[in-house]
């Protein structure tokens, strides 16, 4: 009788302990924020700084517990032809997974819409946070996606490599 009890109390433990993880990692630290204060940017070709484009619809989720758990959504009414010759395009991006309850962001489609060419990436920001940059796709419809991706300081910052002269100084913890 007492290890059919003991042995209850381990299945309860763990799945409370599976359910609290589960809801962890998929709900607690995230939040909706607010459209940025000068919307959407891009970086300009001719300046090699951000600059806002026109959007609509935009929709953003983030979470203080990483610096790549950005994700939003938004529309707008820019063609990629003209977006491509404006504004800096980045190669080889893959999106990357966002909470099953955020909706408008779909990693899989968005990657599919990359994949055929049907939607380009763009850089947004420069180290938005140390050795993370902030990317944005659109596709040939308007609709657009922005998450973080770590580059090059950022990778050999979190696996341990000297980072070198090249990589801005790592703010102070």
């Amino acid at each position: 009788m007492n290890g059919k009890i003991a042995g209850g109390a381990i299945l309860i433990a763990a799945a409370i302990a599976g359910v609290t993880l589960y809801y962890l990692q998929i709900y607690a630290y995230y939040r909706e924020v607010p459209s940025p204060e000068l919307g959407v940017e891009l970086v300009s070709l001719g300046t090699d700084m951000p600059e806002p484009i026109v959007t609509n619809n935009f929709s953003a989720i983030d979470a203080d517990s990483s610096p790549i758990r950005y994700r939003a959504c938004f529309e707008t009414t820019h063609s990629l032809a003209m977006l491509s010759e404006t504004y800096v395009v980045t190669e080889n991006i893959e999106p990357r997974n966002a909470p099953g309850w955020f909706d408008c962001f779909d990693a899989k489609s968005i990657g599919m819409e990359l994949e055929a060419g049907t939607a380009l990436t763009f850089l947004s920001q420069k180290n938005v946070h140390f050795g993370v940059d902030r990317v944005v796709a659109i596709t040939s419809d308007g609709r657009g996606y922005i998450w973080h991706e770590l580059n090059d300081c950022g990778e050999k910052s979190y696996d341990g490599t000297v980072v070198g002269e090249a990589c801005p100084e790592m703010p102070a913890q």
